[in-house]
Formats: structure tokens, sequence, C-alpha cells
């Protein structure tokens, strides 16, 4: 059974037509963009890489990433996403490969076939993020990356991320965000070393919504990046 949320999903489609405007109610995923680039461009190298960007959205991240010589499979369950990231790109002359469907999808031919996997702000979002991260686990390669983002279980991360984000600013659709769904960059990391995951790094992003910019930080206790590397053995 997928690892999937249809609630989670319905939601998401319903702003597939305003994915692309960088100022409708995907802006701050526009606005953060850069920061996350940066920060996968700070722990590999993206030319020729082979990249699964698992929760893809309408693809501004892996738009990103092909941009910067990356080979990309994007893949999210959200039809109508698929849809207009598909739209999109033909007017990027990009190549991603874009599919429908969840992990598993990816997992009935890809098992062990890609550099790094990648799946950010996703965890946060379905029904069980161990399962998410055994199944991301499995699609990388030996020595392979996994990076994810989400946001920490912290009294900061409810206070902007849930409170500010969503009621006061109105940087993101009310209800985007379950604070229950949060999780203690520990938590990540015990999950993954089931897995044959090390931890290799967790950094912070900051985000200024007056500025509408966002920077890597030494603080993980609202947004946070973590990197894994699977083992050559186990």
């Amino acid at each position: 059974m997928p690892n999937l949320n249809s609630d989670e999903r319905d939601k998401f489609a319903e702003l597939a037509a305003e994915w692309w405007n960088p100022d409708g109610p995907c802006r701050t995923l526009h606005d953060i963009n850069p920061c996350r680039l940066n920060y996968l461009v700070s722990r590999m190298s993206l030319q020729g890489t082979k990249i699964a960007d698992i929760g893809c959205g309408g693809g501004i991240l892996s738009e990103a990433l092909a941009h910067s010589g990356a080979e990309v499979t994007a893949i999210d369950a959200t039809a109508e996403l698929i849809q207009v990231a598909r739209q999109h790109i033909e007017q990027e002359n990009l190549d991603v490969s874009y599919e429908i469907g969840t992990v598993e999808t990816l997992l009935k031919s890809r098992t062990g076939y890609y550099d790094a996997v990648i799946c950010m702000e996703l965890i946060e979002h379905v029904p069980d993020a161990d399962a998410l991260i055994k199944d991301c686990a499995r699609l990388v390669k030996p020595s392979g990356l996994l990076v994810l983002s989400t946001l920490n279980r912290t009294p900061q991360s409810y206070l902007f991320g849930i409170v500010a984000a969503e009621y006061v600013l109105g940087l993101l659709p009310r209800g985007t965000h379950d604070y229950a769904k949060f999780l203690k960059p520990s938590e990540l990391a015990r999950s993954a070393r089931q897995y044959h995951l090390d931890l290799e790094d967790v950094t912070g992003m900051a985000y200024n919504p007056i500025t509408r910019t966002a920077k890597l930080s030494n603080s993980a206790s609202i947004n946070y990046f973590a990197t894994f590397k699977r083992r050559t053995q186990g």
C-alpha cells in the first residue's frame, strides 16, 4: 500500500495552477529554492549525477538540478503537479523525467540506481516517515547519498513554522503542517541507521519573510537539511 496521505495529496493538487507563480501560494518554495540548491551543491557534484527527486511537486527544485547538470528523475503522487511540471519544462529546454507515483513506484525498477536521492519537505506529510526513509535508502547506490529536509519538532518550529507562517504572515496555506509530524534530527538518524545510512551532516535553513530570502544556518531549530551516506556493505 503506498505511503501516501490522500488528503495531503488533494491539498497540494489545489495549488497546482499557481505552483510556478513566484508570488502565489507557493512563493516560499520559490524563495528557499536557491538555498536548497546551494546546500546540495555543498554536499555533492551535480554534473552528470543521477538524482531522484521524491515528492517533486511542480518541479521547482527538479529544474534547478537539471540546470546544474544533474540527470533527474522526479516523482510525485499528485498527477496535477506532474502535469504542471511537464508543461513548465517544455518552455525551459531541459530534460527531467517526470513520473506520477511514489517512491515505491521507482523501487520496481530502480533499486540501487541513484547516486543521490533527495526528499525535500515531504517526510512530514507521509503517514510513515520510517518507511519513506527505508524505501529511499533502497534507491541509493552504495556510497550514494540521501538528502532530506524537514522541520524540527521544537517550540521555535511551532511558533515560526506554523503560527507565524500559516496564520500570521500567510506564507503558507493554513493546515499545511502538523506539528506532531515534525522530526528531530536524532529521530531521522536513528531511523536511517536501520537501513544502512550514516548521518554525514545536519545544517539549518533560516528564512527571512521580509527580504524573502533563505540562507544556510548553524541552527537547525526550525528548518534543516540532513545528509546520509549509504554504506558500501550491509
